[in-house]
């Protein structure tokens, strides 16, 4: 899924700009209309176009979509009018873009919208698949039985998410840390040594020679840095929203060393577990399959789920693009062609995507495992080429001393 920028008309006769998230540009278009716009334009966002938006208050997480579920299926089960519901649930949300929202879609119910068609319209709080739960259950007479289960799918993708997170965030504040530890000593530490190293006598180690240099550079010319790292950042950002470079991260996150296995089975998992629950609802597996799409983080499994979308209207199976390349590990092929043969692919695709996501713990323990070691070593090893650079003179002098 991606950003594209648009100027529309609303239905008051009005432009609006913004920001709309879709598979593609005929998409965006689609949801456009299908928030009562007439487009104008629509582009791919990038760093010069994109909006920069500001929301008071935190963004709308997947544990937040569970909890607003789970009270909808209470209120319903209680008897309570969806918009009664809604009124309730905006008084009583914490998170203040969700509470704007759900007050928007309690709004526009009030003008005979439908709940999925009031939801569509906050494309930021309420995702895809959550709408067409919405609008198969209230077509079916069974939103109470779609919120119970977009709560479960939330609910365990922001136990995924949580686990990924904790493997991530362990190497960061330790990268920090030795960044930090770096600046201080390079900063502080080593000029309170400089002075001295001039005064001596002597020709010091290339160890020190670029130690020192280093610390002048960072006192010095500290904003040449300064400016080296926000050009980078800017011209990764801008990369990453190119396709030569989501195919280049997407390549180098799928095939890393440490976190690869854990990007392979965190995108089975996503597929089976977003794919069955949009089947549960009675979605066509073709419109399932674009829904899926958008949630794949990933640009290769991205990819992979919008060209077995296109086999599939053809006629094909889904199994077979599954397992023609082996981006996907082939049980999921596999998995996926038994639920074909026997008529039970959603519950094929509820036990992988269970058994994917304790892979997916399991597998976070292990790079954790090996993680933590490593990460000592390095910060060990910046830290012990400072000292050896602040030590190796006086140890230098010290023979010298003792040879006299």
């Amino acid at each position: 899924m991606e950003e594209y920028t648009y100027r529309a008309i609303d239905k008051y006769g009005k432009e609006k700009r913004g920001t709309v998230t879709a598979s593609s540009v005929e998409a965006a278009y689609e949801k456009l209309r299908a928030m009562e716009m007439t487009p104008i334009s629509v582009e791919k966002a990038n760093i010069f176009n994109k909006e920069i938006s500001i929301h008071i208050g935190k963004a709308v997480k997947p544990r937040d979509l569970s909890v607003f579920c789970r009270q909808i299926v209470s209120m319903i089960e209680a008897g309570v009018t969806i918009v009664d519901s809604l009124a309730m649930l905006e008084e009583q949300t914490e998170n203040k873009v969700m509470a704007k929202a759900i007050g928007g879609a309690k709004a526009e119910i009030g003008k005979g919208e439908t709940l999925a068609n009031a939801m569509a319209k906050y494309p930021d709080v309420f995702p895809d698949i959550m709408v067409k739960m919405v609008s198969a259950g209230e077509a079916s007479g069974k939103l109470d039985i779609a919120f119970k289960r977009m709560a479960s799918h939330f609910e365990k993708s922001a136990r995924l998410n949580a686990i990924i997170k904790k493997a991530a965030i362990y190497p960061i504040i330790v990268a920090l840390v030795a960044v930090g530890v770096v600046i201080v000593m390079l900063t502080f530490i080593v000029p309170s040594y400089s002075d001295m190293f001039a005064q001596m006598d002597m020709d010091l180690p290339a160890i020190t020679k670029a130690v020192v240099a280093a610390s002048e550079f960072m006192i010095h010319k500290w904003y040449i840095l300064l400016a080296i790292v926000i050009a980078a950042v800017v011209l990764i950002r801008y990369f990453k929203q190119t396709e030569s470079g989501q195919v280049f991260f997407a390549k180098a996150s799928r095939n890393g060393p440490i976190f690869g296995k854990l990007t392979i089975k965190s995108a089975a998992s996503n597929f089976a577990r977003t794919l069955s629950t949009l089947i549960y609802s009675g979605l066509p597996m073709v419109d399932a399959l674009e829904i899926t799409a958008g949630t794949m983080t990933n640009y290769l499994y991205r990819k992979k789920v919008e060209e077995a979308r296109e086999e599939v209207i053809q006629g094909i199976p889904l199994s077979e693009p599954l397992l023609r390349d082996n981006l996907f590990p082939p049980m999921v092929g596999h998995m996926t062609k038994i639920g074909e043969e026997t008529g039970q692919i959603e519950d094929m695709l509820n036990r992988l995507a269970d058994y994917y996501d304790e892979e997916v713990e399991m597998t976070t323990q292990t790079v954790m495992a090996v993680l933590e070691p490593m990460i000592i070593l390095v910060l060990a090893a910046i830290v012990c080429v400072l000292i050896a650079a602040v030590m190796a003179p006086m140890l230098s002098m010290y023979q010298n001393l003792d040879n006299i």
